[in-house]
């Protein structure tokens, strides 16, 4: 469902509606307009090793050609939003995997936008950090992002979602 709402794959059939916008209409060119209003935290991190916390964090900001000052003050703002403001200049392979997954949530908001995708966000994680994790994108909500979070871990969702929709047999359940 994730990939259908990113425009990473297409539907079949039927439509799929992002922000007024069918993607099941829109040729891939017109995608990556849509994409720059959703942030997307992968469960495998899509960590740039080679790149600091910091240029892992700028990377989203680069790409849509945002001014290189304004951009590093968002860098810094998200890392501290999510606690990472002290290892910036740190290569990620030295993060714990929370620490590595608070680097992908940063580089998902950097640029602020309206819908914030998450697949499996406490997978492998300790309880400890996913309650951290989940502590995030409840505020992230509460500023108005819409969160739409894809987990296995119910009794999570259960403390922190708002709406939970269950996919059982590709099927939607309330």
């Amino acid at each position: 469902m994730l990939k259908l709402i990113a425009g990473i794959e297409r539907a079949t059939s039927g439509g799929v509606i992002v922000n007024g916008q069918n993607l099941s209409k829109l040729r891939a060119s017109q995608v990556p307009y849509v994409r720059q209003h959703l942030g997307m935290v992968f469960q495998d991190h899509k960590i740039l090793f080679d790149r600091s916390v910091f240029d892992n964090v700028m990377l989203p900001l680069d790409i849509i050609g945002f001014d290189r000052r304004d951009a590093a003050k968002r860098v810094r703002a998200a890392l501290d939003k999510v606690g990472l403001l002290p290892k910036e200049k740190m290569m990620p392979i030295r993060l714990s995997g929370g620490e590595q997954q608070r680097l992908c949530i940063a580089r998902a908001v950097v640029h602020r936008p309206s819908i914030l995708l998450a697949d499996e966000p406490s997978a492998n994680l300790d309880r400890a950090y996913a309650l951290d994790i989940m502590e995030l994108f409840k505020s992230f909500h509460q500023v108005g992002v819409t969160v739409l979070i894809s987990a296995h871990d119910e009794t999570l969702m259960e403390d922190y979602g708002r709406r939970i929709i269950r996919l059982r047999e590709g099927q939607f359940a309330a």
